[in-house]
C-alpha cells in the first residue's frame, strides 16, 4: 500500500480477548495482505464484532500482538485510527447535524485538505448529494447507513473494517457498495467485512474465513467455494464449538 511502511495490512498473533470470565477470542492468528478483501463468517456470538473492535482500537485485548497498517495496537493507537475506516452497528453520526455538517466535522478531525471538495465527492459516491442538507434524524435507516459509509471513506483510509455493512441497504445501495469496495481494493487498500450473507461474501471477497470457538476455524480463497460448501463449514464449526468442554477453554 503506497505510503504505508508495512508488508501486511493486518497481522494478529496470539490474540486473547475476554469479557469478564468469558473468553471470546483466544490464541487467534490472522494475516491480511494489502489489496485483499477478507469476508469473515461465524455464528452470532462467535467474536466477529469483537475482532473488528480490537482491530479498530475500540477494545483492548488481554494478550497478543495486533499490527494494523504496521502500527502497534498499544503504542500507536492514534496512528491506527488515522489509517482505518469503520462501519459498524453504531453509525457514529450526529442526528441533529445535516449530512454535509457531519462529514465536515469528521473531515476537520482528520485534517483533510480541500475538505469541501472531498465532502462533496463522497456524498456523490454514496448517492446523498441531493440530501446533503437534511438532518440525519430525518433520514431512513438505509440512508443513514450510506452516510456512515461516506464517513468511513472520507479520509481515504488504507483499511476498511465493515461489520455487516449491507444491513439496511436496498438493492441499489448494495450495488453501490460493491462498486466502491472493488475500487478500494483495486487501489491496493484492504477490506475486512463480517456478513451473514454467504452469496454476497463469496462474490465480493478474495478470501473467506470462519470464526468459531474463539479462533479462525477455516480459511480458503473464495474462488474455491460455493454457498453450499461454506454453509457446511459453518455448520461444522458450530458443532465443534458446541462439543468442546468449557474446562478446556482458557
Amino acid at each position: 500500500m503506497p505510503g504505508v511502511k508495512s508488508s501486511d495490512a493486518i497481522r494478529v498473533e496470539g490474540l486473547h480477548k475476554s469479557f469478564g470470565d468469558w473468553p471470546v477470542l483466544w490464541d487467534l492468528d490472522l494475516t491480511v495482505g494489502w489489496g485483499e478483501f477478507l469476508a469473515l463468517f461465524g455464528a452470532n456470538g462467535s467474536g466477529k464484532t469483537t475482532l473488528l473492535r480490537v482491530l479498530s482500537t475500540q477494545a483492548r485485548p488481554e494478550a497478543g500482538t495486533v499490527l494494523v497498517a504496521g502500527y502497534h495496537h498499544r503504542r500507536q493507537a492514534q496512528a491506527i485510527r488515522q489509517n482505518i475506516g469503520v462501519v459498524g452497528h453504531h453509525s457514529f453520526l450526529y442526528e441533529d447535524l445535516t449530512c454535509r455538517e457531519n462529514l465536515m466535522f469528521y473531515g476537520r478531525l482528520f485534517g483533510i485538505k480541500d475538505i469541501q471538495q472531498r465532502v462533496e465527492a463522497v456524498l456523490s459516491t454514496v448517492g446523498l448529494s441531493r440530501r446533503a442538507d437534511q438532518r440525519v434524524r430525518t433520514l431512513s435507516h438505509g440512508m443513514q447507513k450510506r452516510l456512515a459509509i461516506a464517513r468511513a471513506i472520507l479520509h481515504q483510509p488504507a483499511i476498511l473494517l465493515l461489520d455487516e455493512p449491507e444491513g439496511g441497504l436496498d438493492r441499489e445501495s448494495v450495488v453501490m457498495l460493491d462498486h466502491l469496495l472493488e475500487e478500494w481494493t483495486g487501489a491496493g487498500r484492504t477490506v475486512i467485512m463480517t456478513t451473514h450473507n454467504l452469496e454476497l461474501g463469496l462474490s465480493w471477497a478474495d478470501r473467506v474465513a470462519v470464526l468459531a470457538d474463539g479462533k479462525l476455524y477455516f480459511q480458503e480463497p473464495a474462488q474455491y467455494l460455493d454457498a453450499a460448501n461454506l454453509q457446511q463449514m459453518l455448520a461444522a464449526s458450530s458443532s465443534a464449538a458446541a462439543k468442546r468442554p468449557l474446562e478446556t477453554r482458557p
